[in-house]
């Protein structure tokens, strides 16, 4: 037999590492198999904004995609500005109802909380002054002037945020007044039994009343009114927002329609021409209505709120005028201030700085009287002032001259008193604030209703004036077909 000769495959050319013991990989690859090739790094997918633009720009090349686009955006531009007036009236109308039905009543509220008070107090020393004599229309007067303020102070306190001040204020108030009532239940009980004891619990409880209950519920009124200021604030600017809307929209489908006039020679597209009137009826609509809720909102304040302010701070000055005047004769001199160089008697040095409080709100008033009805109860509350004046000075002067039975007589007497005056001026400036009140509730419920409806009627309309667009840029396509 020939020998035959086995032949060893070729080794690599790479060995394996010595000592490892581990065979030697091929240089080459097997044959009939490619070489091994780095993998390439995925294609980065682009965003849909991106694509979309592509899109847009593509569309924008054609007549028919720049027609699309244009009906887009005036539908768009329509259905905004509609629901931006829809918007800015529903947030101008209920501020303007906050002013109509609650931060209104809730200022007048506390200021009768402020003048109940003031009243009651006024009504204590009278009776006090009276003693034995004390008449039942005085202790009447009293019961209704605690009994309005508690009451009142209910309202309030339904009527504010739980951790506000005007809910600490209302909370003090409440604590008050029942420590108030016991003084001056105290100062009554003395005083029938002639104990000297009981003017000093009627000072004091003036001194609560004037030092501590005034005060608090004057921080009260203040914050009410501020609220009604905010509200008024909210209420009366111009929806400028939705007016800039209105007009862009207007000139938008001015534009199409000129281009559509250019390109097809027609002098109407009855779909722009029916979204065009829509938005001219909500643009003048929102204008016109909101003028006319501003002007009355405005005479609201300016011959209601503003009249009404000025009112009650004079029947108040004068409450508090009469309270000092009362508590003269109690005192009798006990209580003394010092002003410069000069001592007075403390409640008649105030008596007198209320009285000028007083002439100043009178004055005021009869300047904001926008009526006779308005003016005549102003004009006689100043008559009655200036008797007042002339009848307090007369009762000054016979107690300075020790007849204090004929000082008392001119003050609560049967007759030709100060008290008729102050009775006098008291109906009369409450005859202007209930005159005031109804100028006020008129004039905001005319602002209020004149955007009535306006919010809805704007939303509809630019439903409708959108689908218009939509239907005028549609009759357009369909030539395409």
């Amino acid at each position: 037999m020939g020998e035959v000769e086995v032949t060893q495959p070729a080794q690599s050319s790479t060995a394996s590492p010595p000592g490892t013991g581990m065979p030697a990989m091929p240089s080459v690859p097997p044959q009939g198999r490619p070489a091994p090739t780095e993998p390439s790094p995925p294609e980065r997918r682009r965003t849909a904004l991106a694509e979309g633009l592509d899109q847009l720009r593509s569309a924008a090349t054609t007549e028919p995609g720049r027609l699309r686009i244009i009906g887009a955006v005036l539908a768009l531009l329509v259905v905004a500005f509609g629901a931006v007036t829809a918007w800015q009236v529903t947030d101008r109308s209920a501020a303007a109802d906050d002013v109509l039905h609650s931060s209104q009543p809730l200022s007048s509220d506390a200021a009768d909380i402020y003048r109940s008070l003031a009243d009651a107090n006024t009504a204590a020393s009278s009776g006090f002054l009276a003693g034995r004599a004390e008449t039942g229309v005085n202790r009447v007067r009293y019961e209704k002037g605690i009994r309005t303020a508690a009451e009142k102070l209910v309202n309030a306190a339904a009527s504010s945020d739980p951790d506000s001040p005007s809910a600490a204020a209302i909370a003090e108030l409440n604590r008050l007044l029942p420590e108030y009532k016991g003084l001056v239940e105290q100062a009554r009980t003395y005083n029938r039994q002639g104990f000297p004891v009981g003017g000093a619990y009627l000072r004091y409880a003036n001194e609560k009343m004037q030092e501590q209950m005034l005060p608090k519920a004057e921080d009260l009124y203040t914050r009410e009114n501020q609220r009604l200021r905010a509200d008024y604030a909210a209420a009366t600017p111009y929806p400028w927002i939705a007016i800039a809307l209105g007009v862009v929209a207007l000139a938008a489908l001015a534009w199409a329609q000129h281009r559509n006039y250019r390109r097809t020679n027609r002098l109407l597209n009855h779909g722009l021409v029916a979204a065009t009137a829509t938005a001219t009826v909500v643009l003048l609509w929102l204008v016109v209505g909101h003028s006319v809720a501003r002007a009355n909102l405005n005479d609201s304040y300016d011959h209601g709120v503003r009249s009404l302010n000025v009112l009650h701070d004079a029947r108040i000055a004068s409450l508090k005028a009469r309270g000092n005047e009362n508590l003269t004769l109690v005192s009798r001199g006990a209580e003394t201030k010092k002003v410069g160089e000069e001592t007075y008697d403390a409640y008649d040095y105030d008596f007198q700085q209320d009285m000028d409080t007083l002439g100043k709100g009178l004055a005021l008033a009869e300047g904001l009287a926008d009526d006779e009805a308005g003016e005549q109860p102003v004009t006689a509350a100043v008559g009655n002032m200036t008797e007042w004046k002339k009848r307090h000075s007369a009762a000054r002067a016979e107690d300075e001259n020790g007849e204090y039975q004929a000082a008392l007589d001119k003050v609560i007497g049967a007759k030709g008193t100060t008290g008729e005056c102050f009775d006098s001026v008291d109906t009369n400036l409450a005859t202007a604030l209930n005159h005031e009140t109804t100028e006020f509730k008129t004039a905001a419920g005319d602002g209020l209703d004149a955007m009535s409806g306006l919010s809805i009627g704007a939303a509809v309309l630019a439903v409708l004036g959108a689908a218009g667009a939509v239907l005028g840029i549609g009759r357009r396509l369909s030539e395409y077909r």
